[in-house]
């Protein structure tokens, strides 16, 4: 944007607005044309208004656009978006989720220094940190997500980052967000949560005491499988070093998927309503079917987090995950049974899907890592979409008929 343009009127007063009015508008800046709606900006670089504008630019000393790979208007747009909804000063967006971890991680550690995980992670999560950050002289252990006193045990002088999904992918474990930050910064450590089952419509880690958040907005930020993106949300002295990663690595978010993302973020409190009663309702139902052994969703009151998620979350998310008879092979007649659901290992969709992450999301993960985790071979995960409920009912019926 020319700093000579000024948009006035046309853009939107947000001050003091509530969170479903910056969904929709924060990160807007219209240009001369007057658009209403988003553009998008399809360009690999810009063009200077001489050649001492383009060394200042290129020089950080005065704002505006250089090259795509970490300047670009629509995506700066989403970038802004995601800071105002989660409250941080500033947002990156990555090309992917993983993008989004291995920025985080590249550009706030060195060799040498130490990061604690938590067991419950997404499979990819571990296998980044376990084959790619530990050749490169990171030290990682992992912590139980809730063990707040293994947790404190386990930081050491070297220790950078406390890095936790809540709630866990597929587990729906919790950990109090509150309590660990004041363990992470009381020996002075950072801590990072992955928001993505939650997104910033149902928690926002960062007032809960986090320094930096990150997103798979691939999932229900976006929210119909559209495309792939991630995002990294925090204090302006980290992202400076995540920007300086992604200005020079490149894992970078393309235009056209930004705008998509901006679209999601229009209706992802609506959404998250709509998935969070269509998950409480089936998370019930399944708790009451014969073949059902145990179902993991924090919105039921046998969850033993149920109070915390109550505290810390404005809802329990859209994911439920649960226990058949008769292991692998069992938990793969009923996945094979269903004729609605889509069988696939993305969530966040509209449309709701089911997998078995012992040999999907977590299938390159060593049996004991797996058992670690707490995923069992007779484990199935669904992630529910906007279909009416019970429709979905009778079609987890016919799984259970199989069994």
């Amino acid at each position: 944007m020319s700093q000579e343009w000024d948009a006035g009127r046309l853009d939107s007063d947000l001050d003091g607005v509530a969170f479903d009015t910056l969904a929709v508008r924060a990160g807007q800046h219209r240009t001369p044309e007057g658009e209403h709606g988003d553009p998008m900006f399809f360009t690999s670089s810009y063009v200077f208004r001489t050649a001492a504008d383009a060394a200042a630019r290129f020089a950080g000393e005065v704002p505006g656009n250089v090259y795509s790979r970490y300047t670009n208007p629509t995506v700066r747009a989403f970038e802004e978006r995601i800071a105002a909804l989660e409250g941080a000063e500033q947002a990156v967006a990555t090309a992917t989720g993983m993008a989004a971890i291995l920025a985080v991680v590249m550009s706030l550690c060195s060799a040498g220094d130490h990061v604690l995980v938590s067991r419950s992670v997404f499979g990819s999560t571990i296998s980044l940190f376990e084959k790619y950050f530990k050749r490169f002289g990171i030290e990682v252990d992992y912590v139980p997500l809730a063990d707040l006193s293994g947790w404190d045990a386990a930081i050491k002088a070297n220790t950078r980052l406390l890095f936790v999904e809540s709630p866990s992918n597929p587990l729906a474990e919790l950990v109090d967000i509150a309590a660990l930050a004041e363990v992470a910064h009381a020996k002075g450590t950072m801590l990072v949560v992955d928001n993505c089952f939650c997104t910033p419509a149902l928690q926002q880690p960062l007032k809960l005491g986090a320094d930096i958040v990150v997103h798979s907005a691939t999932k229900f930020i976006d929210g119909q499988g559209r495309c792939m993106g991630g995002v990294v949300a925090g204090r302006s002295e980290q992202m400076k070093e995540v920007v300086g990663f992604l200005r020079t690595a490149g894992p970078t978010l393309s235009p056209f998927n930004a705008w998509i993302f901006l679209k999601g973020l229009e209706t992802l409190s609506l959404r998250m309503k709509a998935h969070c009663a269509n998950a409480q309702a089936l998370a019930e139902w399944l708790e009451q079917q014969d073949g059902i052994e145990k179902v993991h969703y924090a919105g039921l009151k046998s969850h033993p987090q149920h109070a915390l998620a109550q505290r810390q979350q404005r809802g329990f998310g859209a994911v439920v995950s649960f226990e058949v008879k008769g292991g692998k092979e069992g938990a793969w007649r009923f996945i094979d049974a269903t004729r609605l659901i889509s069988i696939t290992a993305n969530l966040g969709d509209s449309k709701t899907t089911i997998t078995h992450p012992s040999t999907t999301s977590h299938g390159r993960l060593a049996p004991q890592e797996r058992e670690a985790a707490g995923i069992r071979d007779s484990l199935i995960r669904v992630a529910v979409g906007l279909e009416d409920v019970a429709d979905l009912q009778a079609d987890l019926a016919r799984g259970l008929a199989a069994l």
